[in-house]
């Protein structure tokens, strides 16, 4: 399997490409496939990197949540 960047810059590349709208039905299909190939992929390696940071984080078996710096503040849900 790619490591994360190298995925995650595919799709990327596969989201500029299906964003143009210039390309065949059947081409745009199979790009959109790999592109949820992708997205899943690295949300799973996303979620194990986060177990893992969990984990180290533990401590006194309390979990202490502390924000990843530079990341993105979360939007409220919409209802």
């Amino acid at each position: 399997m790619a490591k994360f960047e190298e995925s995650l810059q595919r799709l990327e590349k596969v989201v500029d490409d299906l964003e143009k709208g210039d390309i065949p039905l059947e081409k745009a299909l199979s790009l959109f496939e790999e592109g949820m190939k992708l997205s899943n992929a690295c949300r799973k390696e996303l979620e194990t990197a986060e177990g893992k940071v969990e984990i180290l984080l533990k401590q006194n078996g309390k979990l202490q949540a502390e924000p990843f710096e530079g990341a993105a503040p979360e939007k409220p849900a919409k209802r």
